[in-house]
């Protein structure tokens, strides 16, 4: 199913840039058809309305390329902050998708203070992944998750409009995490580059 839904994910992608670049009528009526038919077939595999596959690429136009989704990777006495995400009532590291404008570290610090209610300062990359690369569950976009290390300045914590609670957890002991944000398998991977300063930064 993994494989289907990627290589629908790559007939769109085409599709998307033919719009972008035809330059003829005849063109841009089979690009459209294309994109038309490959969220049909993305609905159909993953058994998703086809309006709310059609609504989630309604605004993208142009040439295709992974969304970016930054998080803000927090420590405080061997344990890593995490926020309760309303949406699923499960638990994540602050973060979200990158904002026009606005560096990686600086939508790190950004959804740190949303999210947590934290003021955080940058330290260092830990890591920037491709999610299809990593057990992740499957999703219409193609994703590059970057994690940077943020050293925390104060402990203001408070939940923000997408989350309802703020703690610290173990890396033996971690809650029920929001699947589609983080992995216990992530987590693990923060833990060890955090306690070890000298490791390369993880990619892809």
């Amino acid at each position: 199913m993994k494989t289907s839904i990627e290589l629908v994910k790559k007939i769109q992608a085409i599709a998307f840039a033919g719009l972008e670049y035809c330059e003829s009528d005849f063109d841009r009526e089979r690009y459209d058809e294309l994109k038309k038919l490959s969220q049909l077939l993305l609905a159909e595999i993953t058994d998703t309305p086809v309006e709310k596959i059609q609504s989630l690429f309604a605004n993208e136009v142009g040439y295709q390329t992974p969304k970016v989704d930054v998080r803000a990777v927090i420590f405080k006495e061997n344990k890593i902050l995490m926020v309760k995400e309303k949406i699923d009532g499960k638990w994540s590291i602050p973060g979200g998708w990158a904002d026009i404008g606005h560096s990686p570290s600086e939508i790190a610090v950004k959804e740190a203070k949303e999210e947590s209610g934290t003021d955080v300062k940058p330290v260092r990359l830990l890591a920037v992944i491709d999610k299809l690369k990593h057990d992740y569950p499957l999703s219409p976009f193609h994703t590059y998750k970057i994690f940077i290390l943020c050293e925390l300045v104060n402990n203001n914590f408070s939940s923000g409009t997408e989350t309802s609670e703020v703690n610290f957890f173990s890396k033996d002991d971690l809650p029920p995490l929001s699947a589609t944000r983080i992995t216990a398998e992530q987590v693990h991977l923060l833990f060890r580059l955090w306690e070890n300063p000298a490791e390369q930064v993880v990619f892809d």
